[in-house]
């Protein structure tokens, strides 16, 4: 091997190279607002979690035995704080990568009262490798994730086979994949790759979407959107074995 040549990404940047890894996401750091900073700075430590702290213990974690449901990408997190205030007997957990709705998601969640949430500012695909037990949730949330709405972009979406059976894997038997989208295609994507997944049943009696569940908060964006005649396709897979 010549001396320009790395035998891993890791000494690349070591040595200061700059290597371009795939993500499940586009990092959009804005900047945060005097209150988003304040709630990192002094509820980190109650809420958050590390993923360098590998793989949690629920029970440990939350002084309770209660479900675990995980909501990947939750945003600036005022549904995610709004379900949480709603279900005090089921403990939340949310993945974001973008810090402002990290800082946001926290200072709701103070502000609110809310003690049943903890949340991860990181990659969801590395959380799930290093960080969720298998057969350890009840609930998975994916909601509204990006559609990369251009064909030859398809391919960078989350929802993929082997996202699918990842998602299966830290599912307990019984347990829920939760997914909505806005976007059409993205939706029959969606519940083709579901459809053809081992180990997953669809809970839509008419094998396709099921309606909007009352635990799903209505955002504003998603009124706007009913108003002005756009869908919202929600769909549900429970984990048969």
């Amino acid at each position: 091997m010549s001396q320009r040549e790395h035998k891993t990404v890791e000494q690349a940047q070591a040595e200061g190279k700059y290597i371009r890894t795939v993500r499940s996401f586009v990092k959009r750091e804005g900047r945060l607002t005097k209150g988003q900073a304040h709630a990192l700075e002094n509820f980190w430590s109650e809420m958050g979690l590390n993923h360098e702290d590998g793989m949690i213990d629920s029970k440990a974690l939350f002084g309770n035995d209660n479900p675990v449901t995980l909501e990947i990408g939750f945003g600036m997190g005022k549904s995610l704080v709004e379900m949480a205030k709603n279900a005090p007997d089921v403990n939340f957990i949310g993945v974001e990568v973008h810090r402002p709705g990290v800082g946001a998601c926290i200072a709701l969640a103070q502000e609110e009262g809310v003690k049943n949430l903890k949340v991860y500012e990181h990659d969801a695909i590395e959380i799930l490798a290093d960080c969720i037990p298998d057969q350890s949730l009840t609930t998975v949330q994916l909601f509204f994730p990006d559609p990369w709405h251009k064909k030859k972009h398809h391919k960078r979406r989350i929802v993929q086979p082997e996202f699918v059976e990842t998602i299966r894997q830290k599912l307990k038997v019984g347990g829920v994949f939760h997914m909505a989208t806005d976007w059409e295609n993205y939706a029959e994507c969606m519940l083709e790759d579901m459809q053809s997944a081992p180990g997953y049943k669809n809970l839509s009696p008419t094998n396709d979407y099921v309606p909007r569940p009352d635990s799903r908060p209505l955002t504003k964006f998603e009124q706007r959107g009913h108003r002005l005649g756009h869908g919202v396709w929600d769909l549900q897979f429970s984990r048969v074995n």
